[in-house]
């Protein structure tokens, strides 16, 4: 597809697994080819073989799955010939792997540096002091601050981004001729994530590594990629270079994905959220894999299957649309609509929205006038730093340092900055989760009561007025309890006069707001989508029927389009129920996309606040601009 001299080949590998229900084909006949200094991008929704497709490259597959056809080539070497010895050399060596999930990738009871040493001594001459040395080089390139105390920290006291660069770091120490990175960048904040992405393009110029790219952040592929594969269910579905595959994406599927990115040119508006969810592969297909939720799908689409085919050079679509040598009139238009929404701004932070105003909101514009309904004065929050045996007070870290800001009634103030900047904590803070842990100054009034001041009865009320939805559904739902019984539990603490009938009429309710099915009552958390278990998440929140609702990176590990399904759902929410949102993100596309207001902290600071068509298209601080100029947007397709 490149032009060039392919190194890393997987030709129809198929790789099946078993499981409880049956045989999952969790791929179904890939062909992809990395070539040295390249960067392939591989996309597509939660459970349609992306990260499946890394670990059979690597022979790393769980023990329930196996390879059952096609092989895996490094340059002229059969991959799935060699014995494991040998494998394990590739491994690291040549081919190394940055995992989604830092928190299970490193040893908790290992040193960070010793572990970045280990990967330097196992796969380089390097050996001792010198290995060490390289080892804090490394960890200063990827941006681990003061990475000469850091090197000796154990994995429990970073953050998760933080967890994520020493990944990293230990994966390029190596120096390995191809890289796959599986999320790479998705528990980064922006800036960070633009110095990740810099330097990896910086050893590819270097050391001519190939790189393969899987994500779901479509404005980081854009920036990045040179060629792109979009996957469904287990197949390739489009696959080009990425300045064809942004200029005219043929597939329905890239085209509803492009159509459901949130941004200031879709308020307003509610986005295009694709209709139901990848379906199991446990089953047998008789036709398009994608027809049930395509909305250019043809009665024949549901029992014969499509076939991959080249319509242009270089752009290959599994679609039946094409089978009659080319598109429908009207698909062709829709292929147009969508290659014109994401062509390119012109530079600089107002870009996004420069070309065309956005329609009007009336909600927004109803609020505009409305008073604060929560109004934060002076917080200060700080942290006992304790050392020794004795763990004694030693100082305070200000975590927080005299932010002010107020939330308007029924309106969305967006909380941006990098991690460690103070949003999470103020969360937390204001949802009275930091009692007893930190010392809190200053106020936050809701309708006039003071947050840090109530006790008893009157704090009860409180915490029924506001609410907090946590960026990780799954760690925050109890895996032992059903929906109904997660959804009850706060009605039973907080709502104590509701009887039985009460509280199951309310929570049916709220699983039809939440656009989930009344039997999801009866189930488990692990039985649920990640996009299904941010809608219980949500849900939870609302049982009490807030005033104030605090969002803290609620869209952050989802899919495109379950992004937005969840936007859309916090929106007409918002709507109804005239909610008040904190919304803490570092997704500015979705700031775009859903906030009134915008609030920009570095260091425990706010440094800017307004509104955000002023923050965002004019930004007055260095910071602000800083912060939007590292956002990737789809901009950089069509400059490739």
């Amino acid at each position: 597809m490149t032009g060039q001299a392919q190194a890393l080949h997987a030709d129809a590998l198929r790789v099946e697994l078993d499981a409880d229900d049956g045989v999952v084909r969790a791929i179904d006949g890939i062909e992809l080819a990395i070539a040295r200094g390249r960067t392939f991008a591989l996309v597509g929704e939660s459970g349609c073989g992306k990260s499946m497709t890394a670990l059979a490259l690597l022979r790393l597959l769980p023990d329930n799955g196996r390879i059952t056809a096609g092989e895996v080539r490094l340059g002229a070497q059969d991959l799935l010939a060699l014995p494991e010895a040998a494998m394990r050399a590739v491994r690291g060596g040549r081919i190394g792997m940055i995992f989604q999930e830092p928190a299970t990738s490193l040893n908790p009871v290992m040193r960070v540096g010793d572990q970045v040493v280990e990967a330097i001594e196992a796969h380089t001459v390097l050996r001792g002091a010198a290995a060490r040395a390289k080892a804090v080089e490394w960890l200063a390139r990827v941006g681990i601050p003061e990475p000469e105390r850091r090197i000796d920290d154990y994995p429990f006291r970073l953050s998760g981004g933080q967890k994520q660069r020493v990944m990293i770091a230990m994966t390029l120490a190596a120096e390995p001729d191809f890289l796959i990175a599986d999320e790479p960048t998705t528990a980064l904040d922006v800036t960070i994530q633009a110095q990740i992405l810099e330097l990896l393009a910086q050893l590819q110029r270097e050391r001519r590594m190939g790189l393969l790219l899987i994500t779901h952040d479509l404005g980081v592929v854009a920036g990045m990629a040179d060629d792109v594969a979009l996957m469904y269910a287990g197949q390739v579905v489009e696959a080009a270079s990425a300045r064809d595959f942004f200029a005219v994406p043929r597939h329905p599927y890239a085209q509803a994905l492009l159509r459901a990115l949130p941004g200031q040119q879709r308020r307003g508006r509610p986005l295009e959220a694709i209709a139901g969810t990848v379906p199991a592969l446990t089953q047998a297909f008789a036709g398009c894999r994608f027809e049930p939720r395509c909305a250019a799908a043809m009665p024949h689409c549901a029992h014969q299957p499509p076939r991959l085919l080249q319509v242009a050079p270089g752009h290959e679509v599994r679609c039946l649309l094409y089978e009659a040598g080319g598109a429908r009139p009207a698909h062709r238009a829709a292929a147009a609509a969508v290659a014109s929404a994401v062509a390119p701004a012109p530079p600089g932070p107002a870009a996004a929205h420069a070309d065309q105003a956005a329609p009007a909101d009336p909600l927004r514009a109803e609020g505009a006038a409305a008073a604060a309904l929560l109004q934060v004065q002076g917080l200060r929050v700080g942290f006992p730093i304790r050392r020794g045996l004795l763990q004694r007070t030693r100082g305070v870290f200000q975590a927080v340092d005299s932010v002010s800001f107020e939330v308007g009634r029924g309106r969305t103030l967006a909380l941006v900055g990098e991690s460690g900047c103070g949003k999470t904590t103020i969360g937390k803070a204001l949802v009275q989760l930091l009692r007893g842990q930190a010392r809190i100054e200053g106020r936050a009034l809701l309708e006039g009561r003071d947050l840090f001041a109530l006790q008893g009865e009157e704090l009860l009320a409180a915490r029924r007025d506001i609410q907090i939805i946590f960026q990780d559904p799954f760690a925050s739902l109890n895996p032992r309890m059903r929906v109904y019984d997660l959804l009850e539990e706060g009605l039973l603490a907080l709502a104590p006069t509701l009887d039985a009938g009460a509280r199951r009429t309310r929570l049916e309710r709220l699983t039809d707001q939440v656009g989930l099915r009344r039997d999801a009552l009866e189930r488990f958390p692990h039985e649920f989508s990640g996009g299904q278990r941010q809608r219980i998440a949500i849900a939870r929140a609302l049982a009490l029927q807030p005033r104030l609702v605090i969002c803290d990176e609620p869209t952050s590990a989802l899919d495109v389009s379950v992004q937005a399904q969840i936007l859309n759902l916090l929106r007409e929410l918002q709507r109804e129920l005239s909610l008040s949102c904190l919304f803490i993100t570092h997704n500015i596309g979705v700031v775009e996309y859903i906030a009134d207001e915008v609030a920009v902290m570095r260091a425990g600071r706010l440094v800017e606040q307004g509104a955000a068509d002023q923050v965002l298209g004019s930004p007055a601080h260095d910071y602000t601009r800083t912060l939007l100029a590292a956002v990737p947007r789809l901009t950089g397709a069509a400059a490739g």
